[in-house]
């Protein structure tokens, strides 16, 4: 599979694959995540962040 977007449902400690795909996309930047990258996201907004950076960012502007 290349370049195809990813479905998630962001769990406490991991995700769980809703549809198959390669990445997703930050919440705040926009910047592609390959799913091997993901580290960061909310599971209340059921959003992933790019890094640390990202994710301090939502968490200040909520």
């Amino acid at each position: 599979m290349k370049n195809k977007l990813a479905k998630l449902k962001y769990l406490p400690n991991n995700f769980k694959i809703i549809e198959k795909g390669d990445f997703v996309i930050c919440a705040v930047s926009g910047k592609k995540i390959l799913l091997e990258n993901l580290q960061y996201w909310n599971v209340e907004a059921q959003e992933p962040y790019y890094s640390y950076i990202e994710a301090t960012i939502k968490r200040e502007t909520k």
